[in-house]
Formats: C-alpha cells, sequence, structure tokens
C-alpha cells in the first residue's frame, strides 16, 4: 500500500485546517500509519503566514508547535498530488469544487462525514470566537481525524 497523502482545506489555512493537519499527524503516528500531509486555504488571505496565534496555543496544549506551518491556498495541482482532499465545511466544499479540475486522484470529503454520526455537520469557524472556539474545533478535528485514520488503516481510501 502506498503512503496515503491527505490534504485539509479551511477557508484561509490558519485555523481549522492547520489543526486538522496537526490532528492527523498525531493521531496517524499514534496508529503507527506512515502519511503524507498538508494543509490549505481555499482563499488567499494568509498565504506565508503562520496559524492564527489561538490555533498555534490549541496545538500547544497538545504538545504540538504548529508555528512554522504556513498558509498557503488549495490548486488544481493537489487533486493530482492528493488522495483525500478534507474540507471543514460546506462553504468550503464549494470552493474546492470550483477548484477541482476534474481529472484529479484525490477524494474529496467533508471532514465531519468521516465520522460515523456526524454526518453532514461542519467543523466551525473559530475565528470570531474565544479560545473556547478554538477548543472545539480542536476536538471536532481530532474524531475526524482518527476517523480517517482509522479508514486508512483498513486499507479502505
Amino acid at each position: 500500500m502506498s503512503t496515503p497523502r491527505v490534504l485539509f482545506v479551511c477557508l484561509g489555512n490558519i485555523c481549522r485546517s492547520p489543526l486538522a493537519e496537526a490532528a492527523f499527524r498525531r493521531a496517524a503516528k499514534k496508529a503507527g500509519l506512515e502519511v503524507q500531509v498538508d494543509s490549505a486555504g481555499t482563499a488567499n488571505y494568509h498565504v506565508g503566514e503562520p496559524p492564527d496565534p489561538r490555533s498555534i496555543e490549541e496545538a500547544g496544549r497538545h504538545g504540538i508547535d504548529i508555528s512554522p506551518y504556513r498558509g498557503r491556498q488549495l490548486s488544481a495541482r493537489d487533486f493530482h498530488e492528493f488522495d483525500h482532499i478534507v474540507g471543514m465545511d460546506r462553504s468550503n466544499m464549494t470552493n474546492i469544487a470550483h477548484v477541482d479540475p476534474g481529472d484529479g486522484k484525490a477524494k474529496v470529503t467533508m471532514m465531519l462525514d468521516l465520522l460515523s454520526g456526524h454526518e453532514g455537520r461542519e467543523v466551525a469557524d473559530p475565528w470570531y470566537g474565544g479560545q473556547d472556539n478554538f477548543r472545539d474545533t480542536w476536538d471536532d478535528v481530532s474524531r475526524g481525524a482518527e476517523a480517517l485514520v482509522a479508514i486508512l488503516s483498513d486499507g479502505h481510501s
């Protein structure tokens, strides 16, 4: 089995998708699953910037340093380079579809659709809230990441 390549996508690539990337890295390592993972935003608002300080703080509470992560924008090339592209909400999914060249290999799904009983639920954007919102986001992306690791570990792509 080849190494799964997973891309997590939100709007600006400074809140939800970096946290999802970090949670997935941790879950994959814990499961002994070798993966390649990245994150991106559908908009170009924060290209080259580090994650939001509240995301950095939340990841740090879980022993993960995401301060070196840098924002980047989703590109058509990503659909050829990644096996899975995982969006955080319906708006992201619409924006992802607009970038999709239609001939890529990536399976596109919404994060919480991976979690039984949470299908159709969105990972709320914590940007406008306080640290509690970032804790809630971490909880959501962690559960979604663990579900994806379980799927990939079972050999189902």
